[in-house]
């Protein structure tokens, strides 16, 4: 039997730890949000009241967290995995955060002994829920294979191995322009056809079997024609994501003049009070130019 740490029990994080608890897995689990900690605790897991406790004992700690400084102050700060890992713990941190702050947090666990692996996921909520995810791993690799079937593949469909410390979030990062860029461009040529007289649905049958087809087309693009943009994955965290690839570019030296318009898109639409809602919601950006809804309700987008 596996026993793990879970810190973090989101929208993402909470059906992540249900599909280890159901794959026989012992959780210890911990959430600033106590009812969180309970919904877990009725699954099966047992409650901690810090994320040092719910690393005590534990010979894998896993974190699930909106962005860097959280993942920072969940590992290194007071009460932080650090203070209840033993040496030899492994530290599989599943947020997307920026590459460098995995690296950074990951050699400030070296220097008690513990292990990190980065292992950011795609699939959004439905994903979770279904233990289908895509894992994409940074790190030793010996590391990773000794969790790959017993943990991680316990949550996801895949796990696949990129690199040292900070490759899997980059391999994130590339995965969030692709998805982003994909809605984007879905919204702005579905738009392009209800503007010009052109039933969406019509085009979406007539174009999902060839070159423009693709996943995000078949998940996203069902939501725009319904105006439903309940979130699998909210507005915000992909503005995040984002911002974040951003930031490695300029470091990397890598042109991303793409990612920052719809960057951009994306912050005009949190701005306007819709960073809760899925990142399919990005039609809202093309209904306010148009003054059109490619689902067909008029008038309910972007302030202004």
């Amino acid at each position: 039997m596996q026993k793990i740490g879970f810190i973090g029990l989101g929208i993402m994080g909470l059906p992540m730890a249900r599909n280890l608890l159901k794959a026989g897995c012992e959780l210890t689990v911990y959430d600033l949000d106590a009812t969180r900690i309970e919904a877990a605790a009725q699954s099966g897991a047992k409650a901690a009241g810090s994320a040092a406790q719910a690393a005590r004992g534990n010979p894998a700690v896993i974190t699930m967290l909106p962005n860097s400084p959280h993942v920072r102050e969940a590992v290194l700060g007071p009460n932080g995995v650090l203070g209840g890992a033993e040496k030899g713990t492994l530290l599989i941190d599943m947020s997307s955060i920026a590459p460098p702050a995995a690296r950074e947090i990951g050699a400030e666990c070296a220097k008690k002994g513990v292990e990190m692996l980065d292992a950011p996921v795609s699939g959004g909520e439905p994903g979770a829920v279904s233990a289908s995810l895509s894992i994409m791993v940074g790190g030793n690799r010996e590391a990773f294979e000794r969790v790959r079937d017993d943990i991680l593949l316990k949550m996801g469909k895949s796990a696949v191995y990129c690199g040292e410390l900070g490759a899997g979030n980059v391999t994130k990062l590339a995965n969030q322009v692709i998805v982003a860029l994909g809605i984007a461009a879905c919204a702005e040529a579905f738009t392009l056809a209800k503007k010009a007289g052109v039933d969406p649905t019509l085009v979406f049958d007539a174009i999902k079997g060839g070159l423009a087809g693709s996943n995000v087309m078949n998940a996203k693009l069902p939501m725009m024609l319904e105006n439903n943009f309940k979130p699998g994955f909210k507005i915000e965290l992909h503005s995040k994501d984002l911002s974040n690839a951003l930031e490695t570019g300029h470091g990397a030296g890598a042109p991303l003049p793409l990612t920052a318009l719809v960057t951009e898109m994306l912050h005009t639409l949190r701005a306007d009070g819709f960073g809760a809602e899925d990142h399919s919601a990005l039609a809202r950006y093309y209904e306010k130019l148009s003054g059109m809804a490619i689902g067909g309700s008029e008038g309910s987008g972007i302030r202004g």
